[in-house]
């Protein structure tokens, strides 16, 4: 077996590294379902596009979906406070979580620098 070969810091390296290959599949979301849980919940502050409509809401637009999804479960949880997202994140599933992290990942965004 490949274990007997391998150094207990090897093991666990490459332990952690299937960990993380096996997380970032399963919190694969539907991009799709996530686009019309955008459109109805989250477009007005966030933009359905992911740029922010008002100040106070950060763009979500190519963030990491793994980051996004910690981010929102965080708000439902409590463990991250913020007035608006306390309300806005409690009638969201695990389901509609995942989606909409995946629809947000998923937006493209280009970055050009400043004419000079």
């Amino acid at each position: 077996m490949i274990f007997d070969r391998l150094s207990s810091g090897k093991a666990f390296v490459f332990g952690a590294c299937l960990s993380v290959c096996f997380t970032a599949y399963a919190e694969a979301g539907d991009a799709t379902a996530g686009r019309a849980k955008a459109e109805s919940v989250c477009g007005v502050c966030h933009g359905v596009d992911g740029l922010a409509k008002i100040p106070e809401a950060p763009n979500l637009a190519g963030q990491s979906e793994s980051y996004l999804t910690e981010q929102i479960t965080a708000f439902k949880s409590g463990e991250r406070k913020n007035e608006m997202m306390s309300v806005v994140v409690q009638d969201l599933s695990p389901d509609d979580i995942e989606n909409l992290a995946a629809y947000y990942s998923g937006i493209e965004v280009s970055v050009k620098a400043p004419a000079q």
